[in-house]
């Protein structure tokens, strides 16, 4: 059956809608900013205030947005609309954030992707050159579009898949290899002459690092970590059953998450120690020269088991990256679905064209349109799509959604669609978290992320 008359897809089961958001949430940011973060901000100080965020704010926050979608069997346009057409923005902006995101993740995604297979070709030691054969790798005319349309077709032929026929048995797959091999990357990395000092320094809580410059890094690497605010878990929770439990799930997509994380820390931390000589060092390289130059040079010391690390490594990242742009991209079609009415074939076809259209623009700001610099000296679009999507419009959505629920609809509205799976025992701390604590700490998070991407304040 076609048009609006197609039957909205559906999980199997809880346990493939906890293994489908914890793969959401499980992305590039747990490989490439969670180790340096801990690495910066004390150890075993940063990973307890992690911790508890993620088990405070952020389950709220999952809670609230997958009962959302649960509750109206819609993607984020028509989950606020059904509570009234003038807070249909709300849904849109949410809306906002995956189709700015979703083109630039997959261009990374190709850098990934790039990587895993030259440890396979060119071997370690080429790719450990101090950053020449990243540059020249993504600055190039055709090579970069290349690999950024190897990702982008993985991620289309699972999403084309269906919801149990691709994007499950995907995550069935790769989210438990993601876990072997980042447990096997760790415990090898641990074998290594003075890589226990390195454990150490990531897993010792250095109290004197608490500051609230933490706090506002863990809070905000909590929020983007978790897939909140970008109509994600509003979409995946509108394929859930009604009698699967929406709160130990939640709980339970916290938990991947944070445990994905550590795993990070514990595989990258201890090996770029040994390689750096210090945890200060170790903090001083985040984010894509982490993972892209400084990484390469790590693996490559590790001698003949070089190119297998390398090739393991790359490789656990590129699932993790898959799995996240396979929600992404999921969303989309959902909306797309869901907002014309359409089949959901032909909205995966618009879906494809946007996203290969503004994957290939945003990618030319490395190489034929790279004089754009729209954050100042040394910026691409890049940076911009993800300044606008990650540091401006997530922490508004969320302040707008938590102040819909909190005070427009009530939060009873949630809370009833919580208990018709699962007593909500904690339903009143959630009240008192969704209407006062997470809108303080979401303007928290915007203020200051704008404030240092304009220098006002170092993170």
């Amino acid at each position: 059956m076609a048009g609006s008359m197609e039957k909205r897809a559906s999980w199997s089961g809880k346990w493939a809608f906890i293994l489908a958001a914890a793969a959401s949430a499980v992305g590039l940011g747990n490989m490439w900013r969670f180790p340096y973060l801990a690495a910066k901000y004390g150890g075993g100080t940063f990973l307890i205030t992690y911790l508890v965020l993620v088990f405070t704010f952020g389950v709220s926050l999952l809670l609230l947005e997958t009962a959302l979608g649960r509750k109206t069997g819609q993607s984020a346009i028509g989950a606020f609309s059904s509570f009234g057409k003038k807070y249909t923005f709300i849904g849109v902006l949410a809306s906002a954030v995956p189709f700015i995101i979703t083109p630039y993740y997959c261009i990374i995604g190709g850098w990934v992707t790039k990587y895993a297979a030259s440890y396979l070709g060119v071997g370690a030691d080429a790719l450990a050159d101090g950053g020449g054969f990243f540059t020249s790798f993504i600055t190039s005319n055709v090579e970069s579009y290349v690999w950024m349309l190897v990702f982008m077709i993985l991620v289309f032929v699972v999403v084309g898949l269906g919801v149990k026929g691709g994007i499950e048995k995907a995550n069935l797959f790769m989210m438990p290899a993601l876990i072997i091999m980042a447990i096997a990357i760790a415990i090898y990395t641990l074998t290594m002459p003075g890589a226990v000092d390195g454990a150490l320094y990531y897993l010792t809580p250095d109290f004197s690092k608490f500051s609230p410059e933490l706090v506002i890094s863990a809070l905000g690497q909590m929020f983007y970590s978790l897939s909140l605010a970008m109509g994600i878990m509003i979409t995946y929770g509108s394929y859930m059953r009604k009698q699967d439990s929406l709160t130990s799930s939640v709980v339970r997509i916290g938990g991947f998450d944070l445990g994905v994380s550590f795993l990070a820390g514990l595989m990258i931390v201890p090996a770029a120690f040994v390689a750096m000589g210090s945890g200060d060092a170790v903090a001083s390289a985040a984010g894509p020269s982490l993972m892209f130059i400084t990484l390469p040079g790590v693996f490559a010391d590790m001698q003949g088991m070089a190119a297998v690390i390398g090739f393991v490594f790359f490789l656990l990242v590129l699932f993790a990256a898959l799995t996240s742009a396979i929600s992404l991209t999921e969303t989309l079609v959902s909306i797309v679905q869901d907002g014309v009415k359409c089949s959901r074939g032909k909205a995966l076809g618009i879906i494809i064209a946007f996203v290969v259209i503004a994957g290939s623009i945003i990618n030319a700001g490395y190489n034929g349109l790279a004089f754009i610099e729209p954050l100042g000296e040394g910026s691409s679009m890049l940076d911009f799509a993800d300044f606008i999507s990650n540091s401006v419009l997530m922490p508004i959505v969320a302040l707008l959604t938590c102040i819909f629920v909190g005070w427009i609809i009530k939060p009873k509205a949630i809370i009833d669609e919580v208990r018709i799976s699962a007593p909500f025992k904690a339903a009143g701390a959630w009240t008192i978290m969704i209407k006062y604590i997470a809108p303080i700490l979401v303007i928290i998070i915007l203020v200051a992320y704008v404030a240092a991407q304009f220098g006002f304040f170092s993170m």
